[in-house]
């Protein structure tokens, strides 16, 4: 969301969690833990944040690749 200046993320995503953690919470307050070895689908209107300190990795099949590009520096 910081990157396309949206309140929540507005992209569908679909993958399977490798290793670490993601708390994602829709915009009407529902939660949900995605942690290695779980299959996800995230609908638009999401915001997520990593938990803990193990780096999140995931392969998606359907997510944002070119809606909103970041790169460092």
């Amino acid at each position: 969301k910081p990157v396309v200046n949206t309140g929540s993320c507005q992209s569908h995503h679909v993958g399977y969690c490798i290793s670490g953690s993601i708390e994602v919470e829709m915009a009407d307050g529902t939660r949900a833990t995605i942690k290695a070895g779980d299959s996800y689908a995230i609908p638009a209107g999401h915001d997520a944040r990593v938990e803990g300190d193990e780096q999140f990795r995931a392969v998606e099949f359907l997510s944002a690749a070119t809606y909103a590009k970041y790169s460092e520096g």
